[in-house]
């Protein structure tokens, strides 16, 4: 099946230094690395999660494919069109939607409800013959109603700006949403009941949907697949509930262990990473996660992994994935 959405060797740079240190400052350290070779596929339909330490890329991921940030290299795919290639950005930007972060601080307070919906028509120049049937309707598909069409974003709570987040990008019909962090700052009974209207919204519409999150709780509510980066590049894909019980690399395990248990009767092994993050500016060599890694081997150090399939599905750059037997050392 062809991929509605692929990622090939993706890099994107942004500038280390500037004015006059740039100057004195050695060619190859002018530039940090976000994205390092990131290649991924999503198909039609699905629901991609993208996990990691804040730092690893997430973020930048998204923007990269909306072509906010451009390209050091490698190619974003979008239904079969290059997009940094494409001469009609605008055309594919109103298939391409975004849910941001801050469900109130994304919409201008000067604008209201009504006006903040109907947003996407008026900066791609589309016509609308009602604009009040409009509003009300997405309003409604994002399960607020229409008394809510003259309120300002101050007069709405967190989960009601989520959801007017969700009608406005809902607004032109995309194909694929691009959703960074849907319920960060939500209650948890809110957050369930975003959750329920994303996965409501993309069995009535067919969407693809590419979500960024730290809350590993909602993954199995809501994703088929998982992808986790660490310092840029993805080091393990996978079916979502493979990921959570049975990871194939060090560092999902980590990552997945670390997330909070709501049953108070399980218990789970504790995972502890030695150091920090590195910088994007001191990349270890080799094998980027080796230094705080607790399997490390000797060879991980000089011996940089590539995306390979797992043996329990998925892809794992792992040199001793941990659902494989270890080579010797």
């Amino acid at each position: 099946m062809t991929p509605l959405l692929s990622l090939r060797d993706v890099v994107v740079e942004f500038p280390a230094v500037g004015g006059l240190k740039a100057l004195l400052t050695p060619p190859e350290k002018r530039r940090v690395r976000a994205l390092d070779g990131v290649s991924l596929e999503v198909t039609a339909g699905e629901t991609l999660a993208i996990v990691g330490e804040s730092g690893s890329g997430k973020t930048t991921l998204a923007r990269a494919i909306n072509g906010l940030v451009p390209l050091a290299g490698g190619q974003v795919t979008f239904d079969g069109t290059p997009l940094h290639e494409s001469p009609d950005w605008h055309a594919i930007r109103r298939r391409v939607a975004m849910m941001f972060q801050d469900p109130v601080g994304s919409l201008s307070p000067r604008k209201t409800v009504r006006d903040l919906v109907l947003e996407p028509f008026a900066i791609h120049g589309l016509p609308l013959k009602d604009r009040q049937a409009k509003a009300v309707q997405l309003l409604e598909d994002a399960g607020l109603g229409p008394d809510f069409l003259n309120r300002y974003p101050h007069q709405l709570s967190g989960g009601q700006a989520r959801r007017v987040g969700v009608a406005r990008a809902l607004a032109l019909t995309p194909t694929l949403v691009l959703a960074d962090e849907p319920t960060a700052g939500l209650d948890v009974s809110v957050q369930g009941e975003i959750l329920n209207l994303m996965n409501r919204i993309k069995a009535d519409h067919g969407l693809t949907t590419l979500i960024i999150t730290h809350n590993l709780n909602i993954l199995r509510h809501i994703a088929d697949r998982i992808a986790v980066m660490y310092l840029g590049r993805i080091v393990e894909v996978g079916p979502v509930e493979r990921l959570l019980t049975a990871p194939a690399h060090p560092y999902t395990r980590a990552l997945m262990a670390a997330n909070p248990e709501p049953d108070p009767t399980a218990r789970r092994e504790r995972i502890v990473l030695k150091g920090e993050t590195p910088a994007l500016n001191a990349r270890p060599p080799g094998c980027e996660f080796h230094p705080r890694c607790p399997v490390a081997r000797p060879d991980c150090a000089t011996r940089i992994p590539r995306l390979e399939p797992a043996t329990t599905g998925g892809q794992v750059a792992c040199h001793y994935p941990l659902t494989q037997e270890p080579a010797p050392a």
